[in-house]
């Protein structure tokens, strides 16, 4: 299948209660009131059994983020192929050193509002980790097996109108099933859909757009439905709710209704101007109606092109694009919207315009926001397919399961407007041989059948076997993680004319942590077990970000990158994953509290093209190392600067093109530590000078700092403010090596939910109210409740004085 050209309309799904007449369907989400019990039971699917000792739990939930952290936990002793690794060590952090594995049980009631007899009655899951098992009123309805996928099951039969109604669900997480933390328990939504026989069905609705012009849209929308005699009636609303349009249909073929309507001059979605519409699509069985949807939909069209490489919108652009593990660092992998959104903002203040789901199926909240916010998605599915990684992994469900999974991924998140391509799987085994190139062509074909609108990748390690193979020839869109060595001969190699860097970088650093000497380096160790933040440092499969800019910048068929990883994550503590206590990623861009690092302004100089990017490091505080060479870097999106250091000029240094890293980088590699301050001022074009950045050695730490995301918060149970916790000295300069411990305690309308330092070594719990501070700064999260009003944080430390701020909650 060729993908030469790509012009659609995508929509998200909102399935929610509407009155109209009567009440055609009612959405209602199961999140409290239940209760847990981490271990076996035998009994716990009855619909009666006694549950009042179980620990009562709100969903999202991840039973294992509590800990506490514990090297023996899923200790594997394991040679990774894909870090090239040929001898077996003992690696204690890889999946977070957290309690993960096991079985546990929820258990919660529920009736059915506005039920009447011969509706349906559907129970929903959009991830359960994992091999979920569900019972309803004490018979099993329905079983899966990827912790990771979308699933639903009819449930009509075994429900009881006029209730109460029980649901089970049984969970096992098996040793060695995964390369990082998975989280455990329900930790994304579960939902129940009560509607009638006539009705639109679960992820029935298909949109897209065969024609766009600047005068018109032609909007396509397929909807699946079930029952006779019925006719559908769809609207499409602008941003302001006026109707654009209006279609009825009085002839579905089969069990598909296909409406065309005209969208007069359309408001195309970008990441630049992410306009969304919603359609509203009415189910009638006569004059009756008998269930509506809503929809929203951005207007969009993509183009892969051999020649001209990726454009939207008819604009050639290439993706600024990094990857995300799912899980949400001190919250685990339970999902939360305010924690997905405040990671999107620091991305799009980076200028990030793409995510990569690493390495499974998004959440329906994170695809939302970036359809929202205006983030291009690359949305994965797998990393493993029949051939195993680790003992336990998906390769025991491929078989049966690999169709079902890929399916419910793209009908349930292919009316997206952000995602812009699939990806089948990320560094599979089956790269090897031609059953791994059928397995591709097979799981491709799935992906095109379900939507032919979008093209398919696989981030690929093993280019050469991938080319000997016919592997990487037969994918819409060949992606490498890595191998920047082979990029030409791969382009050369695949017909495509295009290579994605699906996956790239792969540098790593400690927020705040510098070591000398300042060299470029693979699997750097240090006693800390910490990596520099000169960002010089990386792993032996991987390099450094000035590596991946020039290929970005000089080949044209390169059409971006994915950047791993744009937040640290739980496991996978590599150089450190023999060493314990590291038990978290030092990849991210961003550490695991959100907190950037100094590569956050590396990216950013040149990815956010709209505003100046100009940074200052390492920090000043360099008691020892009096007179011994401190090299200093900037940062920064103009071509020059000069450096004083206190006061006196260390010369002008000008990007130019010697080594990758004099391209994006100024650097005065022989500066002489002596206290005081360091000041960089950057000139424009003109030579004239545009913007300074200075830094000051400072003293004693004094005053504890406090700096919230947000001042305002919704009263839902579940939004969340962070606040930046830091210490200065009795003038106010920031304290950058300050470790105290502090305490937080939380009064009014809210509550205390975490606490997270960015440290990978840290055994402190996030749910605790105390944590050491970590190269100066960490994170308190303050949860609102469900009423409205003030919410008082209040942060002390042994010798400091306290700090405290009031937020509000409405």
């Amino acid at each position: 299948m060729k993908f030469n050209q790509f012009t659609f309309l995508f929509c998200g799904l909102i399935m929610c209660s509407v009155v109209s007449n009567a009440q055609v369907r009612t959405t209602f989400e199961l999140s409290d009131e239940w209760k847990f019990f981490k271990d076996k039971s035998d009994l716990a699917y009855q619909k009666d059994f006694d549950d009042a000792d179980w620990e009562s739990v709100k969903v999202p939930h991840d039973w294992a983020i509590k800990g506490p952290f514990d090297k023996e936990i899923d200790k594997q002793n394991i040679a990774i192929v894909q870090n090239n690794e040929k001898i077996a060590t003992e690696k204690t952090g890889r999946t977070g050193a957290l309690p993960y594995t096991g079985e546990g049980w929820y258990r919660n009631k529920f009736t059915l509002p506005n039920y009447t007899t011969g509706q349906k009655v559907l129970v929903i899951f959009e991830g359960a980790m994992s091999e979920p098992q569900v019972f309803i009123n004490g018979k099993k309805v329905g079983e899966w097996g990827y912790g990771y996928s979308y699933f639903y099951f009819d449930i009509t039969n075994q429900v009881i109108a006029d209730g109460p109604n029980t649901i089970a669900v049984q969970l096992n997480n098996r040793a060695l099933s995964s390369r990082w933390y998975p989280g455990a328990g329900l930790y994304r939504k579960v939902q129940i859909v009560v509607k009638n026989n006539e009705s639109i069905d679960q992820w029935g609705t298909y949109v897209t757009t065969p024609f766009i012009s600047p005068e018109l849209a032609k909007v396509n929308i397929k909807t699946k439905v079930s029952g006779e005699n019925i006719q559908l009636v769809t609207h499409i609303l602008n941003t302001d709710g006026d109707t654009l349009a209006t279609d009825r249909s009085v002839t579905p073929f089969g069990d598909e209704f296909d409406q065309n309507i005209k969208v007069a001059n359309p408001m195309l979605w970008s990441p630049e101007s992410p306009t969304l519409y919603t359609a509203i699509t009415q189910l009638y069985q006569g004059k009756n109606l008998k269930d509506e949807v809503s929809t929203r939909f951005g207007i969009r069209e993509i183009n892969y092109d051999p020649k001209m490489g990726f454009s939207l919108n008819g604009v050639v652009r290439k993706f600024k694009g990094v990857c995300l593990h799912h899980d949400l660092g001190p919250l685990g992998a339970a999902i939360n919207r305010a924690a997905l959104r405040r990671q999107l903002v620091i991305l799009k203040d980076m200028g990030c315009d793409a995510v990569r789901s690493s390495h499974n199926m998004p959440s329906i909240e994170q695809l939302e926001l970036c359809d929202e916010m205006g983030l291009m998605f690359l949305a994965e599915s797998f990393d493993e397919w029949a051939r195993p990684k680790v003992d336990s992994g998906y390769h025991r469900f491929f078989d049966t399961y690999a169709e079902k999974d890929v399916v419910n991924l793209v009908q349930a998140t292919r009316n997206h407007p952000s995602i812009i391509m699939w990806s089948a799987g990320n560094e599979v085994p089956d790269q090897w041989g031609s059953e791994g190139a059928k397995r591709a062509k097979w799981l491709q074909d799935i992906f095109h059948r379900e939507d032919p609108t979008r093209p398919v990748t696989v981030g690929m390690d093993q280019v050469k076997a991938t080319m000997q193979s016919g592997f990487g020839a037969l994918l819409d869109v060949p992606g490498l993680n890595y191998r920047l060595h082979l990029y030409k001969e791969a382009h050369e190699a695949f017909p495509q004319g295009m290579i994605l860097g699906s996956e790239t970088a792969s540098t790593v650093s400690s927020r705040g942590i510098y070591k000398f000497p300042v060299v470029q380096a693979k699997m750097k160790q240090y006693d800390d077990f910490q990596c520099s933040s000169y960002d010089l440092e990386c792993c032996s499969w991987s390099n450094v970000p000035d590596e991946d800019f020039v290929l970005q910048d000089d080949m044209p068929w390169v059409i971006g990158e994915f950047v791993w990883t744009g937040f640290d994550y739980l496991g996978e503590p590599t150089p450190y994953d023999t060493k314990w206590p590291s038990r978290s990623s030092y990849f991210g861009i961003n550490d695991l509290a959100g907190l950037p690092k100094d590569r956050f302004y590396l990216y950013r100089s040149r990815w956010n093209t709209t505003d100046e990017t100009l940074h200052l490091l390492p920090h000043w505080n360099w008691e020892g190392r009096e007179g011994e060479t401190t090299p200093v870097f900037v940062y920064t999106s103009y071509e020059s600067a000069e450096l004083f250091v206190n006061g006196e000029s260390m010369g002008v240094q000008r990007k130019h093109t010697e080594t990758p890293q004099t391209r994006y980088r100024l650097m005065w590699m022989d500066v002489k530590y002596e206290p005081g301050s360091i000041k960089v001022v950057a000139y424009d074009q003109k030579g004239q000078a545009a913007a300074e950045k200075e830094i000051r050695t400072a003293g004693e730490p004094h005053q504890i700092v406090l700096e919230p995301d947000r001042t305002v918060i919704n009263a839902d149970g579940e939004d969340l403010a962070f606040v930046t916790v830091s210490v200065v000295d009795h003038q106010g300069v920031p304290c950058p090596t300050a470790s105290q411990q502090l305490k937080f305690a939380v009064t009014g309308a809210g509550n205390f939910r975490a606490a997270c330092n960015g440290d990978p070594t840290s055994l402190e719990m996030f749910h605790l109210p105390t944590m050491k501070l970590f190269s100066g700064k960490l994170v308190v999260l303050v949860q609102a409740d469900h009423k409205a009003g003030e919410i008082e944080l209040k942060v002390s430390g042994e010798n400091l004085k306290p700090a405290s701020i009031t937020l509000i909650s409405r």
